[in-house]
């Protein structure tokens, strides 16, 4: 009896999501070699594979039950466990590491529970509750978590001199992972056909600041993704309040 062949393509949606993850694993070892920056660009870069990958699975109708646990694995690793390890060793590894990596812990088990719920709400059909996401998405969590660490390397400020500050921040994070706050979606956001241009120029100039002061810009887009969970947990609490 024949065996049955996969065309290679099919393939291509999973490479890239252990491309992903393998980077997400060197940010942990360029981590233990105080390589901070290269750590930190590397868990980026695991954040744009991940964006990748289920566009091809979409795009190449290659979507598989086996692709969608490879990405929740490959997401544990990249956005729960490596930014928690890059935070501990560029600011809590001090004199209070033992305290500090409790809160790494508690970042990473986050991290754990929200991709287990994600699982399990992929299989409820397309409708309103698909419009956003509850809770911040775990690779928005992992470019959050990574705040302190972007604010060292841009020289603003020096968290490892307010190592309890980053801790709670970092927890605080983990929290907003597992929260029922709604948070926006790509997928849903729907713009004037007119204003499709703006997009594109705003997005060149993100990716030329990124370039040109990058450490900078990832901390200004963490403070306005900050300011816009800000927003939207207020605007709940006042729906809420006149229900």
């Amino acid at each position: 009896m024949p065996r049955e062949r996969l065309p290679l393509l099919q393939l291509v949606p999973n490479l890239v999501t252990i491309l992903g993850m393998c980077a997400g694993l060197s940010a942990i070892r360029y981590t233990f070699d105080e390589r901070f920056e290269l750590a930190a660009a590397l868990i980026i870069f695991a954040a744009v594979m991940d964006g990748f990958d289920g566009l091809l699975a979409r795009k190449l109708n290659a979507a598989s039950s086996f692709g969608a646990e490879l990405d929740s694995f490959a997401d544990f690793v990249s956005f729960g466990v490596a930014p928690g390890i890059l935070v501990f060793g560029y600011a809590l590894a001090g004199p209070m590491a033992g305290v500090g990596w409790i809160f790494v812990l508690v970042f990473a088990v986050c991290a754990c529970l929200r991709l287990a719920r994600f699982n399990i709400s992929r299989a409820t059909p397309d409708g309103a509750a698909q419009r956003h996401f509850v809770g911040v998405p775990a690779p928005a969590g992992a470019m959050l978590g990574l705040l302190p660490v972007y604010l060292g390397l841009s020289g603003l400020l020096d968290p490892a001199r307010a190592p309890v500050l980053v801790a709670l921040y970092l927890a605080g994070i983990g929290l907003l992972m597992v929260s029922r706050l709604p948070t926006p979606s790509l997928k849903a956001v729907r713009i004037a056909r007119e204003n499709a241009i703006w997009i594109m120029i705003g997005m060149s100039a993100f990716v030329g600041l990124l370039f040109l002061r990058t450490w900078v810009t990832l901390v200004v887009a963490d403070l306005v993704y900050l300011a816009t969970l800000g927003w939207l947990a207020w605007h709940q609490r006042d729906a809420r309040s006149q229900v």
